[in-house]
This record gives structure tokens, C-alpha cells and sequence, in this order.
């Protein structure tokens, strides 16, 4: 009486089949497709870091009268920012930058207590990956911030 099962050979030939279907079809995927969602997620992530230095200038105004900044950290291609608070220099909040995605621009961002962008403050901060790249603008007179993809 024979048991129901497979050989040795028959598995080996299906592990080795599945590996060269592996090997044709992983080079096809599209790794470009991922550094772009984090090029998404890091100009989202500035953006809100932005609008975040902004409010708190205008919420603290009354404590903190010369205002909160975004600072980019490391040489061009920047490797990170921070928040700080212009009045004592106190870090609110830091942020690294993924390796991948290339961060270059402007590096100090400095919000008034009336949320508009101090004088000498940078307006445009570009931020870009394999395919993908963004530029982050604020507008200095009432310290809005937006971004615009530009696919490269």
C-alpha cells in the first residue's frame, strides 16, 4: 500500500520553477514608485512641521513676542530640521530627514507672532527623490505654506 505524498524531485522542481519566476519578476518592480511615496510622506511631514511653527508663534505671542522658526539641520542636502523658540533658543520639536530623499533650499524659517515670515526669513525649501520632486513655498506675508509637485 503506497501513501499519498511527494517526492524529493517533484519539490525541488517547483521551488526551482518559483525562483526563476523570482528572478524575472523582481527587477521589474518599480522601487521608484516607493522613494516617491516617501518623498510624499517627508514633504507632508515639512509642511505640517511649517504650519506647526507658525501656530505656535501666533498661540505663544503673548509669552514668546519674537516668534518660532523651522531650521534645517546638516549641509545640502539638509539631514534633518528642528523647531525652535526664538526667545530662548528652547527645541520644540526635531525631525530627521530619510536617507533617499534630498532635501536642499532654504534653512531658516522664521515665524513673527503674527504668523507672517520674519524679515530675511527663506521662502522655499525644494525636496526631491528618484522621479519625484517638490518645492515647499511660504508666502512671506502671511506665512501660508503650500507645496507643488514637479515631476522630474
Amino acid at each position: 500500500m503506497r501513501k499519498a505524498g511527494y517526492t524529493l524531485v517533484e519539490i525541488v522542481t517547483v521551488v526551482l520553477i518559483l525562483s526563476i519566476l523570482a528572478c524575472v519578476a523582481v527587477p521589474r518592480l518599480n522601487f521608484a514608485a516607493v522613494s516617491g511615496a516617501k518623498a510624499d510622506a517627508v514633504v507632508q511631514q515639512i509642511a505640517t512641521s511649517l504650519r506647526r511653527a507658525r501656530a505656535d508663534a501666533i498661540m505663544h505671542a503673548a509669552r514668546n513676542p519674537t516668534g518660532f522658526a523651522l531650521v534645517m539641520s546638516g549641509g545640502a542636502p539638509y539631514t534633518g530640521y528642528r523647531i525652535i523658540s526664538l526667545h530662548d533658543d528652547a527645541v520644540v520639536a526635531t525631525c530627521d530627514i530619510p536617507h533617499g530623499v534630498r532635501c536642499s533650499g532654504g534653512q531658516r524659517f522664521e515665524f513673527s507672532p503674527l504668523g507672517n515670515l520674519r524679515s530675511g526669513s527663506d521662502t522655499e525649501l525644494r525636496i526631491a527623490t528618484d522621479g519625484r520632486e517638490y518645492v515647499v513655498e511660504i508666502a512671506p506675508a502671511t506665512g501660508a505654506v503650500k507645496w507643488i509637485r514637479r515631476d522630474g
